[in-house]
């Protein structure tokens, strides 16, 4: 029987090649070169003795045993960078490396207001930012790719700890001279959901919108195409329909330089819970409740 064991470091480039699917690609988001990625892949297929990739001029495919060695390797990796966390834990509060996702319906947002105050006050906080959909954040949060998540909810994040950041309510956006004239508070009703714009699927504000408005109809009928919330506010700028914004998008200035108007929605349900997760297992929870407190302040 073999007693030999994978290297974290070649876990980290087969995981790699799976994500990417594509050597030059891997190899890069590793900061190796594709020769040393290749190298170590083949070096862990010849010490297991199995194929775990199969090679073609164009194609990466994995094997079905490949599949799940990519699996448990994602476990694996996922427990040693745990018990690096457990170590730095020990030491001061949110200090070290901290990478975490965030939404492009909050990043721009929230992000500009907090991250000064925290360099300012965590110096010896690096925190390492990359900005997801809710599906690939969570993806990301599981497989270890990030340490917590910043999101909105509700949205199906499996088996995580979470605290609460804010409420975050819902306007609907009309073009100035809007013939409607916009009462004080809109009423779903009077959304005309022909000329609704929401954000193209993937992001998760757009579920928000039409849970809160509660017309079956809109959904066949709003047209989700903006790939941001800026591209929204211009469209509805040019008067080409309304849209749905989020209280934290007004108040980082986002219909400046527009004249749209944006009035809050009724509904009992027009928010959307803006909250910090991260994995149940993770032993940096005290770090991350005590981040959830920051971004509050912020």
């Amino acid at each position: 029987m073999s007693t030999y064991l994978p290297t974290i470091k070649q876990l980290q480039y087969l995981v790699a090649l799976h994500e990417h699917g594509h050597f030059g690609r891997a190899a890069e988001a590793s900061f190796v070169s594709q020769s040393t990625l290749s190298a170590g892949i083949r070096e862990l297929e010849s010490l297991l003795g199995v194929t775990l990739v199969e090679r073609s001029r164009r194609v990466v495919r994995f094997t079905a045993l490949g599949e799940q060695v990519v699996e448990k390797a994602h476990r694996l990796l996922r427990e040693a960078e745990e018990l690096s966390d457990l170590v730095q834990a020990a030491g001061k509060p949110l200090s070290g490396t901290l990478r975490m996702s965030v939404i492009p319906t909050i990043a721009p947002f929230l992000l500009p207001r907090i991250l000064p105050r925290l360099r300012k006050e965590r110096p010896e906080l690096k925190l390492l930012l990359r900005e997801e959909t809710s599906a690939d954040a969570v993806e990301s949060l599981h497989h270890g790719r990030v340490d917590c998540v910043l999101l909105a909810l509700p949205f199906a994040t499996g088996e995580v700890e979470m605290a609460h950041i804010a409420d975050d309510r819902l306007f609907v956006a009309f073009p100035k001279d809007d013939p409607r004239d916009p009462p004080d508070t809109v009423p779903p009703s009077m959304i005309d959901e022909g000329r609704l714009l929401l954000l193209e699927d993937g992001h998760c504000l757009k579920e928000h919108a039409l849970a809160a408005c509660n017309r079956p109809e809109l959904r066949a009928s709003a047209t989700m195409i903006g790939t941001s919330l800026h591209t929204l506010v211009q469209m509805v700028n040019n008067d080409l329909g309304l849209t749905m914004l989020p209280e934290m998008a007004l108040d980082a200035g986002i219909l400046g330089g527009t004249e749209v108007v944006a009035r809050p929605l009724k509904s009992a349900n027009a928010k959307r819970e803006i909250a910090l997760i991260w994995r149940k297992s993770s032993p940096r929870a005290e770090e991350f409740k005590l981040l959830a407190e920051e971004l509050k302040a912020g």
